[in-house]
């Protein structure tokens, strides 16, 4: 009975010491001089205190893993793109449905690059269409603006016209092409489109990054009825109408895979395998305009936020200690616990964190107090009944297990709900809400039960 306990106890304070390294800054910064009280006299102190870099950890140990909160565009701005859509050779009533999917697409490949909760809108009025992304704390703008506005279409090109293959107008000719294919190639039917999954591999004779490609079941059979009539000639692939290369085909290819070899980095060819993973833009986008923009909320409103959020938090532990007494100082560890544990999880996912957020946090942790609640108030209800405090505990706990797992799974439930079917910062709030419920659910049964055994078996 004491070994358990024991072991869970130092393990919570091992997760606990984590998760506050992986919160701790770098470093304090401190005032040079202060004045004693009643005095004249200065001390001077160090301009600042250098704590564990858990960055500087993390490189030792070879993981790449930025622990900064990752702010969003109310909280620390970002970048801001215009795209303007090419529709000439998209008939007018399918260009919405064109817009909307250059809108899915971009959004994808924003989040592929590593930025959550972008804002993606279209305009369309006049013959003009265009995309508006709004991508909060993206440094670099230039990678921003290459990777969402490239098409990256990829079409395949043989010789002669034979079967699927049809005639291209001069102007929709990859350039380079007669430098592979010669005069007048043709283009065959096979596309990005018919792409299952794309995967940077290293070429074993050369070491040069290559990119891998998996057809789907039509895919494939169209790939290989190409390669069939093309053996012993040149099958090109042109990216974005620019002619790559045009190997010789040897020998027909029926499994549905396929390799692009261009002389690339290893950057460039994560970079085309993203975008070829992310989906083809339907239409041509040329950058209109690329602008800093700032965030939405003052610093002033954010700090009101946080002192608003960590009054409450002070609030909450005054009150369970008045109403619980022992019971509520535990159950305040245990929330001091929870938060840790929580910030620790959103700087390692990360979570992209905006004021929607931020209150999803806070909506969590009342409901982590709720689940305490529950059990203290079940305790006291077998304490009145006259058993001991360790029964009390053991059927406290039993009793309030079947509440709590409801009324988390329902909030669980409202969570994704609201992530499946909202955008932007309804999103952020469910995933904080969500994270919040996963982590209290463990602080309440775990945690709170973990040190309330030890103050009991140490009486």
């Amino acid at each position: 009975m004491r070994k358990r306990p024991t072991f869970l106890f130092i393990f919570i304070l091992f997760i606990s010491l984590i998760a506050f390294l992986i919160n701790s800054p770098k470093e304090i910064h401190l005032p040079e001089k202060i004045l004693l009280p009643g005095t004249q006299t200065a001390i001077s102190l160090p301009k600042k205190i250098q704590l564990v870099d858990t960055q500087s950890l993390l490189r030792f140990i070879r993981v790449e893993r930025n622990l900064s909160f990752r702010k969003g565009l109310d909280l620390e701005g970002g970048t801001s793109i215009t795209l303007r859509a090419d529709m000439r050779s998209v008939p007018n009533d399918q260009r919405k449905n064109a817009l909307e999917s250059a809108k899915t697409v971009i959004e994808r490949r924003v989040n592929f690059f590593g930025v959550s909760e972008p804002v993606v809108q279209t305009a369309a009025g006049n013959n003009d269409y265009r995309v508006i992304a709004e991508i909060p704390g993206v440094t670099d703008v230039n990678q921003a603006v290459s990777l969402i506005g490239t098409t990256a279409k990829l079409t395949f090109w043989e010789e002669g016209a034979t079967g699927a293959a049809e005639l291209a107008p001069p102007d929709q000719i990859p350039l380079n092409s007669q430098v592979f294919l010669g005069q007048n190639p043709k283009k065959t039917d096979l596309s990005g489109a018919d792409l299952r999954q794309s995967t940077v591999t290293f070429d074993p004779n050369s070491g040069q990054p290559v990119v891998q490609l998996a057809f789907t079941g039509e895919g494939a059979k169209k790939f290989a009825a190409i390669t069939k009539r093309n053996v012993g000639k040149r099958l090109g692939f042109s990216l974005d109408n620019i002619m790559v290369d045009a190997p010789v085909v040897q020998n027909p290819i029926l499994d549905g895979n396929a390799i692009i070899s261009g002389s690339f980095t290893t950057e460039q060819a994560k970079a085309l395998q993203l975008q070829l993973n992310a989906g083809a833009l339907p239409v041509s986008l040329s950058v209109l305009e690329q602008r800093a923009i700032g965030a939405t909320l003052g610093s002033t409103s954010v700090q009101k936020s946080l002192i608003a959020g960590a009054i409450g938090f002070v609030v909450i532990v005054i009150f369970m200690i008045i109403l619980y007494g022992r019971l509520g100082v535990i159950a305040s560890l245990a929330l001091i616990v929870y938060t840790l544990i929580t910030l620790a999880f959103f700087r390692l996912i990360p979570v992209t964190l905006t004021l929607a957020g931020i209150a999803g946090f806070i909506l969590s942790i009342g409901i982590a107090v709720d689940a305490n609640i529950l059990i203290f108030e079940r305790m006291r209800e077998e304490l009145r009944k006259g058993k001991s405090d360790e029964q009390a505990l053991a059927l406290g706990f039993t009793r309030a297990w079947s509440s709590i797992r409801d009324s988390n799974i329902a909030s669980l439930i409202t969570s994704g709900i609201l992530y499946y079917f909202g955008t932007g910062m309804v999103r952020g709030f469910a995933l904080t809400l969500a994270i919040g419920v996963l982590v209290s659910m463990f602080s309440a049964i775990l945690v709170t039960r973990t040190f309330l055994r030890m103050v009991y078996n140490t009486r």
